[in-house]
């Protein structure tokens, strides 16, 4: 997602992105991979619940899901796989922004 956050960024976009990791994991994460865009710990799985992400094969992890958020808080455009290693490319999301 570091890759495409110029793009989404041209977009007037923000990337929030969440994890099941502690908070010093998601520090690790971030200094790792030199991420930029917000990184957050959602240790107890509380929107990770919320937005039915949880993956049912391993309820410690949330499956790939990606959601645009329009202005008035709607869920606009979302992508959510089954499998942990799917991932929709920053091309795809700009391309569903670009349609707002």
């Amino acid at each position: 997602m570091q890759t495409g956050y110029e793009s989404i960024s041209a977009q007037d976009a923000k990337i929030i992105a969440m994890s099941a990791d502690s908070q010093a994991l998601i520090g690790l994460t971030k200094q790792n991979l030199e991420i930029t865009y917000l990184l957050l710990s959602d240790e107890n799985r509380a929107a990770i619940n919320a937005y039915n992400v949880i993956d049912t094969s391993n309820m410690r992890i949330a499956r790939p899901a990606t959601y645009i958020i329009d202005q008035d808080g709607r869920i606009a455009w979302k992508f959510l796989d089954a499998k942990f290693d799917t991932r929709v490319s920053s091309d795809q999301i700009v391309t569903e922004l670009k349609k707002l």
